[in-house]
């Protein structure tokens, strides 16, 4: 089930779901809403977007109470959250799926937020977004990257197939403390490309996500098929190589590597100190010894920039070989 196409003049309803840092950068977060204003959207901030209850946007019924009031409004054609964090699977349980199924829209976030896009499109078959968030993303100094830019509106303002998605020119990890230093243009770096890990071809719909979110899923029913996935995965800043070695692990023995018919892996921030004898690649392909599904690596998406969305559900092809072919089959809304 795809959501309806996003046009220039629609509204774009923004919440969080998760943490509550917007509460405590107002000027990231109106430079947030100012980009979506550029870009010719209406903004409606959700009641609690900037709520705080301990180290959430608000009690679990605030935060559902601004996803469903965002899902039920005939005016919202999209939701993006502010930003990641923690505990966003606290709704899936009290989420009325029967509501957002009859008013199917864009939903887009990523890193936590990978609980509620992937148990949202689990239950109800909505394409859901792992995408740019309002506070990283928007409410950079001069808003969106031209990359990021790109492929927003290729991905939820047009009809045709999303097509081969290119690899970025530079891109940054660099953080500035928002509201304090976040007064210029982050240093960027030279894209060096995909980087292949083990070569093939496969062709699946997209699971994508943070994977340690996505791994709180497993064994629930919130947890996406993985039957012939192409599995897009990324992870934040604050994992080490030994916990990105026991999520590869995990999928093993879930049985993963059995349905699957790619990997595809999103950028590292570089402090994820990885052993340069032992590298990234190296840990994957342990983890995934005795199959042959391609394996990409250093993708535009997770948490660096530029980032491209993901549509979950949609299919994509794979070719890893001496050039990495990376294409999204369809279009992502309709």
């Amino acid at each position: 089930m795809k959501p309806t196409q996003l046009k220039q003049g629609d509204t774009i309803a923004i919440l969080s779901p998760a943490s509550a840092v917007a509460a405590y950068v107002p000027r990231r977060l109106q430079r947030g809403i100012e980009t979506l204003e550029r870009m010719g959207f209406q903004v409606l901030v959700m009641p609690n977007t900037t709520a705080v209850h301990s180290h959430t946007a608000g009690t679990i019924g605030e935060r559902l109470q601004d996803l469903h009031m965002a899902f039920q409004n005939p005016d919202v054609k999209a939701i993006i959250s502010t930003i990641g964090g923690f505990n966003s699977h606290q709704l899936l349980d009290e989420l009325d799926y029967d509501l957002i199924r009859n008013n199917p829209k864009i939903f887009m976030g990523y890193s936590d937020i990978t609980a509620l896009l992937s148990g949202i499109h689990t239950k109800t078959g909505l394409t859901t977004f792992v995408g740019p968030a309002i506070l990283p993303q928007f409410g950079q100094l001069h808003g969106l990257d031209a990359y990021t830019k790109k492929w927003f509106e290729k991905t939820l303002m047009q009809t045709e197939p999303i097509g081969q998605i290119e690899a970025s020119d530079e891109w940054t990890d660099e953080g500035l403390r928002w509201d304090v230093n976040d007064d210029r243009r982050r240093t960027h770096v030279v894209n060096d490309g995909y980087l292949v890990a083990r070569t093939g071809t496969g062709t699946g719909t997209i699971v994508a996500g943070n994977l340690g979110t996505l791994l709180l899923l497993a064994g629930t029913p919130y947890m996406p098929s993985l039957e012939g996935a192409v599995l897009m995965l990324e992870d934040d800043e604050s994992e080490t190589p030994e916990t990105i070695d026991r999520y590869f692990t995990q999928l093993r023995h879930l049985g993963a590597y059995e349905k699957i018919s790619a990997i595809v892996v999103g950028r590292f921030h570089g402090k994820v100190d990885f052993d340069p004898d032992f590298p990234l690649k190296d840990i994957i392909l342990r983890a995934t010894r005795g199959y042959d599904f391609p394996v990409v690596l250093n993708a535009d998406f997770g948490h660096t920039d530029p980032v491209f969305p993901l549509p979950n559900g949609i299919p994509a092809s794979v070719t890893a070989g001496e050039t990495v072919v990376l294409e999204i089959l369809e279009s992502a809304v309709e």
